[in-house]
């Protein structure tokens, strides 16, 4: 059930970090308007959603509809990503997502339908959540590298 995501998340790590490190310093880190994210720093989003989906994804299997509240913005800034060493952040993706790929690969297929309640009101399943977080991933990738 998993395993075009899966493919897809292996395919990911197997790119992306070569093609992070390749962004010249100045362009990954220059915001390009007040207000908005510098590449580093939805690099940083991007490990900000890995650590939300970490709990999601081990909270799922052993509470009844965990819910666990995210504000992107306020974890972004008070990550403090944009004064972080470049290969720090990088490392932090890839590493992070490496386990995170580790775990889906180990979900029990029964546990896939179990629930999660994301927004404060939409209830949905752990295979969605599971899904959902790589085409986020991947919608996140293409603003800051070519792949």
């Amino acid at each position: 059930m998993l395993q075009p995501t899966i493919e897809r998340l292996t395919h990911l790590l197997n790119i992306i970090p070569d093609l992070l490190r390749q962004v010249p310093a100045e362009e990954f880190n220059r915001k390009p308007a007040p207000g908005k994210w510098s590449k580093k720093e939805i690099t940083g989003h991007l490990v900000d959603s890995a650590a939300n989906n970490h709990q999601r994804f081990v909270r799922v299997p052993t509470q009844e509809d965990p819910f666990i509240i995210y504000d992107p913005d306020n974890w972004v800034a008070h990550g403090y990503y944009q004064t972080e060493e470049d290969n720090n952040v990088i490392q932090l993706w890839e590493n992070y997502n490496r386990h995170l790929l580790h775990i889906i690969k180990n979900v029990p297929p029964g546990m896939l339908q179990r629930n999660c309640l994301v927004n404060g009101n939409q209830l949905v399943s752990l295979q969605w959540l599971i899904e959902d977080y790589v085409v986020h991933m991947e919608h996140h990738l293409q603003q800051v590298v070519k792949y």
